[in-house]
């Protein structure tokens, strides 16, 4: 994967490792790294987004980066458009969502996968 890209898989960790599997391939895109969607928010504040430090500190310590193209993901990108919601609150200038998410691309013969 490119230097200047990050892939954000927002589904659980089970739907990452391809424990839970909801499309034909279990598993994740290649490089992608796994931030359950859940956690950029704050249960002890009436599940208000965690305060942006948390939630910076919590990005850049996956990689996830705002001098990165950041491509984010979940099942069907219901998930992730909170994620990319995140994502321009806290103004990267890259982010960018993935419509067809796991959905798309766990269905497809051609598209390479990973399990962990």
């Amino acid at each position: 994967m490119a230097d200047d890209l990050a892939l954000w898989d927002a589904r659980s960790v089970n739907e990452y490792r391809g424990i839970s599997r909801f499309s034909h391939y279990p598993g994740h895109i290649p490089g992608a790294v796994n931030l359950d969607w859940l956690e950029v928010m704050d249960r002890q504040n009436n599940i208000r987004l965690k305060p942006e430090s948390d939630l910076r500190n919590m990005l850049t310590g996956l990689g996830i980066t705002p001098d990165k193209e950041v491509v984010t993901y979940c099942q069907t990108h219901h998930r992730s458009s909170l994620t990319w919601f995140v994502l321009n609150y806290l103004g990267y200038p890259q982010a960018r969502g993935y419509p067809g998410s796991w959905s798309d691309w766990g269905n497809r013969d051609e598209t390479p996968k990973e399990t962990a």
